[in-house]
């Protein structure tokens, strides 16, 4: 049973792909796979993840986890089951440095003082003696963003990072998660179900479903020409200013099938509309212009 299958995603630098999809549909997994960080039993049985000329996953363990937190990071969906609660906020950003860059204890300190700074959190010689139940949602989550980008790293991996909070806290998220992508150049793989957040942010859009990339293309094209029927879908979800307020917004029927009880042919054909007898057999991922991917017969 595979969560994710066949999938190929190109990043470059400077860049931000946004992957997205309804819940369960592999994101997560996609993130946490380049890091080597599936939760057991599961794992990367096959395919390759190249980093700077250099493929992931024939890395020792030891090799790979100089990689993390150094070169490729992640902001976790909920930051306080990402964080220690047995450690300082303090310690546990100091440790980045002590590992990655053989700072002495002293001199890791005083870099994470600086480093809560620059993302905004107040009184950050006070918050490094903090443990993460003494912090708000959002300074939980800059303390997050602190972290991943405490080595400079080339890539960071964002996996829902606004998710948990209200809207005023989550713009201020975005906008510092945007400022120091465009400070530091890296790049960032935006994992989020917020089609919104895609348009505002990502420079390119990879839409999942069940596993799959079914749409891949530059966030313009997919905005302005979406071609699968499950991208439409999700675009015709989205509230339009000027509506009605009672009038009920469109939805995709039915769920997202089961791993282990997958539809013969497309994964999407139980839901959609547009199904012919061609569906009875998975189409292939097809471009159909220049840098537009489609996995969907009618489209091609």
């Amino acid at each position: 049973m595979r969560a994710v299958d066949n999938l190929s995603l190109r990043l470059q630098k400077g860049r931000i792909l946004g992957l997205v999809g309804e819940s369960g549909c592999g994101k997560t997994v996609t993130a946490l796979s380049i890091l080597n960080l599936v939760p057991y039993p599961g794992k990367v049985v096959s395919g390759n993840i190249f980093f700077e000329g250099t493929d992931l996953l024939t890395l020792a363990p030891e090799e790979l986890r100089k990689v993390r937190g150094a070169r490729i990071s992640m902001i976790f969906q909920e930051p306080m089951t990402a964080l220690n609660p047995v450690f300082t906020i303090g310690n546990q950003i100091a440790e980045i440095f002590t590992t990655h860059r053989d700072a002495s204890r002293n001199a890791a300190m005083e870099q994470a003082v600086q480093l809560l700074q620059s993302v905004g959190i107040p009184s950050p010689e006070k918050r490094v003696e903090e443990y993460p139940h003494q912090l708000s949602g959002g300074m939980r989550q800059r303390v997050m963003i602190a972290m991943a980008i405490a080595c400079k790293p080339s890539l960071v991996l964002a996996d829902e990072p606004t998710t948990a909070l209200d809207v005023t806290i989550q713009a201020h998220i975005l906008e510092l998660l945007g400022q120091i992508q465009s400070e530091m150049g890296m790049a960032m793989i935006l994992v989020t179900h917020d089609l919104g957040l895609i348009a505002e942010r990502a420079d390119e859009v990879a839409v999942m479903y069940a596993g799959k990339i079914v749409e891949q293309t530059t966030t313009r094209e997919l905005f302005a020409n979406p071609q699968h029927p499950y991208t439409r879908g999700l675009l015709a979800s989205i509230p339009k200013p000027g509506e009605a307020a009672r009038k009920r917004l469109r939805t995709i029927p039915g769920t997202v099938p089961r791993l282990h009880d997958l539809p013969v042919g497309c994964r999407f054909a139980p839901r959609c509309d547009m199904k012919t007898e061609r569906c009875t057999v998975e189409p292939q991922l097809i471009e159909i212009s220049s840098g537009h991917l489609v996995r969907c017969w009618e489209a091609t």
